[in-house]
């Protein structure tokens, strides 16, 4: 997030992998940032390494009732589906990433974009406060 500066609207690459050692990934934002955060997922793919066994990833996180609920978004074979491309699926933080079945090496790519609530807003607001104290006083039209 710093190198976008404090108050401007930027998208940094995400990444993550799943293996048989590492089954799960939680993507997570401090609970006190001002930002809007969207995960935008681009592509889930197989990485150097996979067996030819379906591997299946899930995403855990809430529903509109608050409860936990798992969706399998991909299931992998070396053979037949290596990569399945994901047109930008967006997801709400904090989300998990699990390999329901498998044993990966299976690679999720991204992109976490971040947008500045707070200054978007005071932004807007001095702009217009701005062209309001500039704006001449209207004049009569000369005939």
């Amino acid at each position: 997030m710093e190198p976008h500066g404090p108050a401007c609207p930027g998208s940094v690459l995400f990444g993550c992998e799943l293996t048989a050692s590492t089954k799960s990934y939680t993507f997570q934002v401090d609970e006190e940032d001002d930002s809007d955060h969207i995960l935008a997922l681009s592509v889930v793919c197989l990485t150097d390494g996979a067996k030819d066994e379906c591997n299946v990833v899930e995403v855990v996180g809430r529903n509109h009732e608050n409860q936990e609920i798992a969706v399998p978004v991909a299931n992998l074979k070396l053979s037949c589906q290596p990569l399945l491309s994901l047109d930008n699926f967006k997801l709400q933080p904090p989300v998990t990433f699990r390999l329901a079945a498998g044993s990966g090496p299976v690679h999720l790519a991204g992109w976490h974009r971040i947008m500045h609530r707070e200054g978007a807003s005071f932004e807007d607001d001095d702009l217009s406060e701005e062209d309001e104290e500039e704006l001449p006083p209207i004049m009569p039209a000369k005939k």
